[in-house]
């Protein structure tokens, strides 16, 4: 069955030219991939996320590090894009100035066809060096675990923001500067509570533009959203998607 959507969203979306959205772990979650905190299974069980996602962490242990990204890059590989992501790219598609910032590392956004992607907290599927913090597309495998860069010979590692690491400040600009120029910002899957992403639909909300929340559950935004869509973004996304431009 279709959710009912208020018939003034769908039109307000459809007549925008500039639209943003916010993705955190909700949405990827029905693609199958856990959250963050949630990931923790098996081998991997007692230790905390907290405590590997640090460079600290890499250069005390980088072994185990990598290994540890190396497994959760085994539960990405095998998520594939759900509807919700589908839907995000197919309103790309119909908007003049579209930008999808995303809190998820899983590059499922892109694989679903969306072109405009800021990835916030960067790209698990991507390798850097640690030292160069130059992204490496290939190097030899020579069995060393993590393996080296190829020009300089220090550590790979993935391309994530870890704890205590800045975010790209070119993307975290260019978010900023979406949320606070847009007539409709979504807010997708995100507790809307892990900063600085958090603060980009408030800042949407300043400027004048409708925020539109899709969440199964309340947020601290939920309170202040134009809009506050109860449920799954794969439902909720296409339907929206089907009302503004399916007619």
């Amino acid at each position: 069955m279709t959710p009912a959507l208020p018939a003034a969203l769908a039109g307000l979306l459809r007549s925008a030219k500039r639209v943003a959205a916010l993705t955190g772990a909700g949405i990827s979650a029905e693609s199958g991939v856990p959250t963050f905190r949630d990931a923790q299974t098996g081998l991997w069980a007692r230790y905390r996320p907290e405590e590997l996602a640090t460079p600290e962490a890499f250069l005390r242990d980088p072994k185990l590090v990598w290994e540890w990204y190396e497994w959760r890059r085994g539960i990405v590989g095998k998520a594939r894009p759900n509807p919700g992501h589908v839907a995000l790219a197919e309103m790309e598609r119909h908007i003049p100035h579209f930008t999808l910032i995303t809190q998820n590392v899983d590059g499922l956004h892109r694989e679903a066809g969306s072109r405009r992607v800021l990835e916030l907290h960067g790209n698990i599927r991507r390798t850097k060096c640690f030292d160069e913090n130059l992204v490496v597309e290939s190097w030899p495998d020579t069995g060393e675990v993590p393996p080296r860069c190829p020009r300089c010979g220090g550590l790979l590692r993935p391309d994530v923001v870890w704890f205590g690491e800045m975010l790209p400040e070119a993307d975290l600009t260019a978010a900023v500067e979406a949320a606070e120029n847009c007539e409709v910002f979504l807010c997708v899957g995100t507790s809307a509570v892990v900063e600085p992403a958090a603060s980009l639909p408030f800042y949407a909300l300043r400027a004048g533009a409708t925020v539109v929340e899709v969440n199964p559950g309340k947020t601290p935004l939920t309170g202040r959203a134009s809009y506050s869509l109860r449920g799954a973004a794969g439902e909720l996304l296409p339907a929206l998607v089907a009302a503004a431009w399916k007619h």
